[in-house]
């Protein structure tokens, strides 16, 4: 079987970013590879102009919630660093019986590759009644919005590139095997 591999635009963000955008993407991935009949839930995100739909269904809300954590404790023991997550889906199928019961076996048939430079936030200019620290901290204000401006355009393009990608390749996908399940198996993977 054929694996599909996307890669997907990197991504500038601060830490407390994170949580935001591995949500957007990750539910947008989901809902364009979802199953059968999900209901739709338009979420608007908090620090960008941007709304995005996700699936909604509570048991998958807190894999990705557990998953977005996990990532984020490992962004907090190394920081200013480039990473990736991966979400894939796969096929289940049971190899042949041994002595030791049956070995099931994952036939992975797309996978996803979300890439992030995690940096620090720079520290701003404070001001003590002068007026070099109170240019400085308007410097700062308006850098910080220029970059937040910045990844939000960026992750729009990543939005579109996750639609171009499930409109354009379809030949892979397996058939659908349960038509009561809202996803097609899938893992999270995060840097350990």
């Amino acid at each position: 079987m054929n694996c599909e591999t996307c890669q997907l635009k990197e991504l500038v963000v601060e830490p407390p970013e994170i949580r935001e955008v591995l949500r957007c993407i990750l539910h947008t991935i989901l809902f364009h590879r979802a199953l059968g009949l999900v209901r739709p839930k338009d979420v608007e995100c908090e620090l960008f102009d941007i709304t995005y739909v996700q699936c909604e269904d509570h048991e998958l809300e807190k894999k990705i919630d557990e998953k977005i954590n996990q990532f984020i404790g490992w962004v907090e023991k190394h920081p200013n660093r480039k990473s990736q997550v991966c979400i894939s889906f796969y096929e289940v199928k049971n190899k042949h019986a041994t002595w030791f019961g049956n070995k099931i076996e994952r036939f992975y048939w797309e996978q996803w590759y979300i890439n992030l430079h995690i940096i620090s936030p720079k520290p701003h200019g404070k001001s003590h009644n002068t007026k070099a620290h109170v240019v400085t901290g308007e410097n700062a204000f308006e850098e910080s919005n220029s970059r937040c401006a910045a990844l939000e355009s960026s992750l729009r393009e990543v939005l579109f590139q996750i639609i171009k990608f499930v409109n354009e390749k379809k030949d892979h996908i397996p058939p659908l095997q349960n038509s009561e399940i809202v996803s097609y198996p899938y893992e999270i993977s995060t840097p350990r």
